[in-house]
């Protein structure tokens, strides 16, 4: 066959038309998201996918390739109410995006993004023993542990928020993250970083 007669290879896709498809929940474009810490910023990934059916579980640290958003739904999870439940869980994290990006007209997935670096403690204390007295020593936190840090204390805060109370699971973590976000040290997940830091700054 001659070079006139081969078919043509299927074009590529191309790489701006795929960015605009792929859009979280089919709502949240997350192309243009923002880092304002360097530290962090390698361990907040970021993907227009919600679900990776536990591909990330067989290779240690690898749950720093799937999304903040799906991590957030697995630490969301992590309670009595929400055990194995990710369906629930990820219907609790799309409420509270749209109850977001209402009140504040930003994109959801970027406060999200700015409230892990907001509640991300940098130091923390660990238990040394010098001759069988434990004696606390403040220590750097490295990034990855920061980051899981500050999604356990935001889970934290919307549990606490709605557990046996009046306002939804999603109402409360929108609370939660707007309130990160904007370093309100009345939020939960910002007065549990301010704690630890404090604790760790008297164990210097």
């Amino acid at each position: 066959m001659s070079d006139e007669e081969s078919p043509e290879p299927d074009q590529p896709v191309d790489a701006e038309e795929a960015s605009t498809v792929a859009e979280l929940f089919g709502k949240w474009d997350v192309s243009e998201i923002e880092y304002t810490d360097p530290s962090t910023k390698r361990y907040i990934t970021v993907t227009p996918i919600a679900h990776t059916m536990g591909r990330h579980a067989n290779k240690q640290f690898q749950k720093s390739e799937v999304s903040i958003v799906e991590r957030l739904i697995n630490r969301l999870m992590q309670t009595e109410e929400n055990t194995g439940k990710k369906q629930q869980a990820s219907s609790i994290v799309r409420d509270a995006f749209d109850i977001i990006a209402e009140r504040t007209d930003e994109n959801p997935v970027q406060i999200l993004v700015r409230a892990v670096e907001n509640s991300s403690p940098r130091e923390e204390t660990v238990r040394l023993k010098y001759g069988g007295i434990s004696v606390p020593q403040a220590v750097d936190v490295a990034p990855q542990r920061r980051v899981d840090q500050a999604l356990k204390f935001i889970a934290q805060g919307a549990y606490s928020g709605s557990y046996k109370k009046p306002t939804s699971a999603a109402e409360a973590l929108a609370s939660q993250l707007m309130g990160a976000a904007d370093y309100d040290v009345q939020s939960y997940p910002i007065g549990q970083k301010e704690e630890k830091e404090r604790v760790a700054a008297a164990a210097r």
